[in-house]
């Protein structure tokens, strides 16, 4: 397979991860809420993040790869920060102050689900854009010496943390679907879960560009696992989104 091609797509895949969690940090902060969000989605997420970032350090990945994982669990704890911190806030207010920033956003004129979706795509093409340059600009050079291979505790403390991790990031969306359905995906960002979603194909399909020899891939199948089964769930919430907003856009109109 082609080198070139797995690198393209690992550069437009840290790319999307680095913007991942801007879309949802910037909702939380606007609506002075973080309601919109699961505390075990964040928690079960962030443990997966934990697990993913064990696993890259043990089995020396590149130092992006591992500063990147460094960087999801932070944007994690910032995430869990906002929840609480605007819970204390809440509980603070006066009895004229009660009536939730969340619920007044609700009252507001809901944004048509054509307009979200011209909105996002322009962000991915940017996004995606934005990875190719990097590729470009890098050089496309690869290490000149490779690490040595790891001993056999070594490899299934990797496999162990790379499954591991794949459960978490599977488990996490669950109490976030089934809250959707209570919260009708209201405090959501789209972008969380769309930039989530091309970040997981193309980080799969960097792995399988790289390599198809069996050994390889079965080193490699925990966190194809975890990147390209996330995305099955990641796509029902964006579902619920459609489903919910364009439910409110058609209640507005009558």
């Amino acid at each position: 397979m082609s080198d070139d091609l797995a690198s393209v797509l690992g550069y437009v895949s840290i790319s999307c991860w680095i913007i991942v969690y801007s879309p949802q940090i910037w909702e939380n902060y606007a609506l002075q809420s973080g309601e919109g969000l699961s505390v075990l989605f964040v928690l079960v997420w962030l443990l997966g993040d934990i697990c993913n970032l064990i696993g890259a350090a043990l089995a020396h990945l590149l130092p992006t790869v591992i500063i990147i994982a460094v960087y999801y669990t932070l944007c994690d704890c910032v995430l869990m920060t906002q929840i609480y911190y605007y819970r204390w806030k809440a509980n603070r207010r006066t009895p004229e102050e009660e009536t939730p920033l969340l619920e007044q956003n609700i009252q507001a004129p809901p944004e048509s689900p054509i307009l979200s979706v011209l909105k996002y795509a322009a962000a991915l093409v940017f996004v995606l854009g934005t990875g190719v340059v990097a590729w470009r600009l890098s050089g496309n050079t690869e290490p000149a010496d490779p690490p040595p291979p790891p001993s056999v505790a070594k490899k299934w403390t990797i496999q162990i943390m790379g499954w591991t991790s794949a459960v978490l990031y599977l488990g996490s969306r669950i109490p976030q679907i089934v809250k959707n359905f209570q919260t009708r995906c209201e405090g959501l960002a789209p972008g969380l879960f769309l930039f989530a979603i091309v970040g997981n194909l193309t980080y799969s399909g960097s792995i399988v560009a790289k390599s198809l020899e069996r050994e390889y891939l079965l080193t490699n199948a925990s966190w194809l696992a975890g990147s390209a089964l996330t995305v099955v769930f990641d796509a029902f919430v964006l579902g619920q989104m459609w489903f919910y907003r364009r439910r409110a856009v058609e209640l507005g109109r009558s």
